[in-house]
């Protein structure tokens, strides 16, 4: 028998500052068995840097939800789809190959990828060069030093609040606060 998702809970209570953007999200986080705390901080992290888009781009009429991630390769980590159903934003969070980001590029507005991890300079020097083409991909790269700090955040049941203010993410809990701040690689 296969082993199951291990469901998370969070209320995400955002302030981006750089974007005018104030919102109260509740989410449902499922973490695949193989996913690791770091890889689902890191999707929950995602989508608290992109969720300003759900006013900007879709002016509030949309939604913003964590997609299938590892259970099912062809859908994102996080998506953002307008009230028609078109998917405006496509995130992805790792190391992934090039044709998967560019069947994304085919089928959003936009792809944004938050790379992390201890190989991921060693991932980006390898695939830059096929990604260069593709005007909708932005990607970003989260220090892992960082990314394992946000480890002891990832709680059954969470209650986060995350200040976005000139670039960075500071993501806490009320007894400890990360700072995440992505540098931009394409």
């Amino acid at each position: 028998m296969a082993t199951k998702s291990t469901i998370f809970k969070a209320s995400l209570q955002i302030a981006d500052i750089d974007h005018s953007y104030y919102a109260d999200q509740t989410l449902t986080l499922a973490r695949h068995p193989s996913e690791t705390d770091e890889r689902m901080m890191v999707r929950l992290c995602a989508l608290a840097l992109q969720a300003h888009q759900l006013q900007s781009v879709c002016g509030g009429d949309g939604t913003l939800a964590f997609g299938a991630g590892l259970s099912d390769p062809d859908e994102p980590d996080v998506w953002l789809r307008d009230f028609t159903g078109l998917t405006r934003l496509w995130i992805e969070v790792g190391q992934p190959e090039d044709k998967p980001l560019s069947k994304a590029c085919n089928k959003a507005d936009a792809v944004v990828l938050y790379a992390f991890g201890q190989a991921a300079d060693i991932w980006w020097k390898g695939i830059e060069s096929k990604l260069t083409r593709l005007d909708k991909l932005q990607v970003w790269r989260i220090p892992s030093s960082t990314a394992q700090a946000l480890v002891p955040l990832a709680q059954r049941s969470m209650s986060l609040q995350a200040t976005i203010q000139e670039g960075v993410l500071m993501l806490g809990d009320g007894q400890h606060t990360i700072d995440i701040e992505p540098l931009r690689w394409k």
